[in-house]
């Protein structure tokens, strides 16, 4: 018989780390007497983080008196308390790999059910003071679990367990949580899980997508609490960077040239896909090389590559494009790469996009115009005014080859009255001001559409916030951003967002680290332990929650270069990828973050 050996609780409290402020209920203490168990939680008792932990399906965690005694010998510990690894329930028995999802327990007055395994995080490292403490948990298959409250109730120490039902599949809480975490997934096992209704639904989703992948076995997926942190897949079409050659320049706009960039070899590009970016590495002056993103604005299949960059006013690479860049000039390109691509399908299509934001999604209108494609297709687009209106002439041209497409082109310096101008092929509605929610309504956009925006980081969020409103679905809602992604650091309590910089202190003397999106490029430091170290000590934004090559959250596209694991992860990340969180570079590296 199991038996409730001691009820931990404990409030979130702010906790000092690497110099930064975690806000965190991981320190839980043994509770006396009886304590009542709510839906959501246990008198006394509370969460810091909600996106990782806590909520009705993760109302209670539990660890087992067993894995106490396995880790006091494995780490030489005598100090490890209940409550220690932040659970809520300290037990005699119930065994990871015993326990299925979907079993439920009676325990004193209430009555729970198993939801999924415990998730990788680093606070229990932190709590524990032993840093790779989430990936040795996975990796000992010990992770603890996670119950939902299904009878509310008092609980005490000394309390027996007694299962009253066996959960559907027969699934262990050590199977499920190997097949989010290690390799070779058993497919079998993958649809097992999906027929268990207890499974939380962050879990749920994670296998389906393993399963519609069709390759569990090399493409990891995670719960809810990593939902869109990781980076997707995407094919590089060759390593590194290769030398290509400025075959001519056109003046778009006063403020916007194209590059049309040829290989030096005469072999054949290869096609990129429409939405995809070039990473170019340039020598600006006497300066270290700068490393710069720009999408590809022309037809996928084109012979050349053509960028087309704005110059900004105090912009050092986009300055020297426009000033000082030349035909015949050589460049350093890497492959086209990113996964803001147009998708296949028969659904509708709208392309947002303001000022030379129009060049991403420029690319798949081309495409969709070459294929003379049928989906219905809404291009909307926000500018200066019609001398700031980068590639006028070439959407008309593009939309007007569509059986099924309408324009709309907003001036935000203009005050005159909206008007409608006829088109070859159709009528482009010309407005003053900015898309609205009522102007995008009044689009007749349906709620079965993709759409894709690019822009300002500020438009970017009011149109999707529109789009919202509207109804479509946030997985439909793609977004294209060159700057540094939202960080991704749970519990960290936010400071002054600070723009990256070379890190304090002396500089390294190893081998050159490029954060391609944030434009810091800084030698290797011997004192660190990581690449993301470093790109914390340079303030740039970083992704990740293990910290320990577990939950992939930090897994960020290599550019160029290779890195060297210093902490094995328990799975490699895929081909042209790497986990910062536990690398250090081999040489020189670009890195997409």
């Amino acid at each position: 018989m199991a038996t409730l050996v001691s009820v931990n609780v404990g409030m979130p409290k702010d906790v000092p780390w690497k110099g930064r402020t975690v806000h965190t209920g991981a320190w839980k203490s043994p509770a006396p007497g009886s304590r009542m168990v709510r839906r959501l939680n246990i008198e006394g008792d509370g969460q810091g983080d909600l996106a990782g932990h806590g909520g009705e399906m993760r109302a209670v965690l539990v660890y087992q008196l067993q894995s106490y005694h396995h880790w006091r010998e494995e780490l030489g510990r005598d100090d490890l308390t209940y409550g220690i690894f932040g659970e809520n329930f300290t037990v005699d028995g119930l065994p990871d790999d015993d326990v299925c999802i979907g079993d439920r327990y009676r325990i004193g007055e209430a009555e729970f059910e198993v939801t999924q395994p415990r998730v990788t995080c680093y606070r229990v490292g932190m709590r524990l003071g032993e840093p790779t403490m989430a990936a040795l948990l996975v990796a000992h298959h010990r992770p603890g679990f996670y119950l939902r409250v299904i009878t509310e109730g008092r609980v005490e120490a000394g309390n027996e367990i007694t299962r009253t039902r066996k959960g559907p599949e027969e699934l262990s809480v050590a199977d499920t949580d190997a097949l989010l975490y290690l390799p070779d997934r058993d497919p079998a096992k993958l649809r097992s899980a999906l027929k268990i209704p207890a499974l939380s639904p962050g879990w749920q989703q994670s296998f389906r997508e393993l399963v519609a992948a069709g390759k569990p076995e090399q493409e990891p997926g995670w719960p809810d609490e990593h939902a869109g942190s990781q980076q997707p897949r995407e094919e590089p079409g060759w390593p590194g960077f290769k030398t290509m050659r400025v075959a001519r320049i056109v003046h778009e706009t006063d403020s916007v040239s194209s590059v049309y960039l040829d290989s030096t070899d005469d072999t054949p590009l290869p096609e990129a896909r429409p939405g995809q970016y070039l990473s170019l590495r340039l020598a600006v002056g006497d300066d270290a090389p700068t490393v710069r993103s720009y999408s590809l604005s022309s037809a996928p299949a084109a012979d050349s590559y053509r960028i087309s960059v704005k110059r900004e006013p105090h912009g050092k690479v986009s300055g020297y494009i426009h000033a000082t860049l030349r035909p015949g000039d050589l460049v350093d390109v890497a492959s086209p790469r990113g996964t803001f691509v147009l998708e296949e399908g028969t659904r509708p299509v709208v392309l947002l996009s303001a000022g030379i934001g129009a060049t991403p999604v420029l690319a798949m209108l081309h495409r969709l115009a070459a294929a003379k494609d049928p989906r219905p297709v809404w291009w909307v687009h926000t500018a200066h005014d019609p001398s700031h209106h980068v590639f006028a002439d070439e959407t008309h041209t593009l939309l007007a080859r569509l059986p099924d497409a309408r324009a709309y082109i907003y001036y935000t310096g203009e005050s005159a009255a909206d008007r409608d101008e006829p088109r070859t092929g159709g009528v482009a509605h010309i407005l003053s001001g900015r898309p609205t929610a009522r102007s995008l309504a009044d689009m007749g956009i349906p709620t079965d559409a993709d759409a894709y925006l690019c822009g300002p980081t500020a438009f970017m969020d009011a149109l999707s916030g529109y789009l919202r409103e509207h109804e479509l679905p946030t997985e439909r809602i793609h977004v294209e951003q060159f700057s540094a992604l939202p960080a991704v650091n749970p519990g960290v309590k936010p400071t002054a967002t600070v723009r990256p910089h070379q890190p304090p202190g002396t500089p390294g003397t190893g081998p050159a680290v490029t954060f391609a999106r944030s434009g810091v490029t800084t030698p290797w430091p011997s004192d660190r332990d990581s690449i993301l170290e470093l790109a914390e000590a340079c303030d740039v934004p970083t992704r990740w929650s293990c910290r320990t090559g577990v939950c992939h959250t930090c897994v960020t596209h290599l550019v160029s270069g290779d890195v060297t694991y210093t902490t094995p992860p328990l799975e490699l990340p895929e081909e042209g990828t790497v986990l910062v969180c536990c690398s250090e570079p081999s040489g020189e590296v670009v890195l997409d973050l």
